[in-house]
């Protein structure tokens, strides 16, 4: 099963695992990233509510930490998405 190996072998829903690989394709080598929830839905072909829906999952079985960044206007921006569940190759 390779890399994902942990998350295929979970209990959480499919949502949730294409969201992984997709948060862990775009993540750098310190496993952040910054895609939209907009961004996220419309690559994956899902509804906002689904993908917010599959990060909660995530972060509720630690595999991913969320944090919220903001503007230099004090306006929301994207969240960063830290990947917290990485598994040996």
């Amino acid at each position: 099963m390779g890399y994902f190996k942990s998350i295929y072998n979970s209990e959480l829903p499919h949502r949730a695992v294409v969201v992984y690989m997709y948060l862990h394709d775009r993540s750098d080598k310190e496993g952040k990233c910054y895609p939209s929830i907009g961004t996220i839905a419309k690559e994956l072909k899902l509804s906002r509510s689904t993908v917010k829906r599959a990060i909660a999952d995530l972060e509720r079985d630690s595999y991913i930490r969320k944090e919220q960044r903001w503007r230099e206007n004090g306006g929301k921006s994207s969240n960063m998405f830290y990947i917290t569940h990485r598994d040996s190759n």
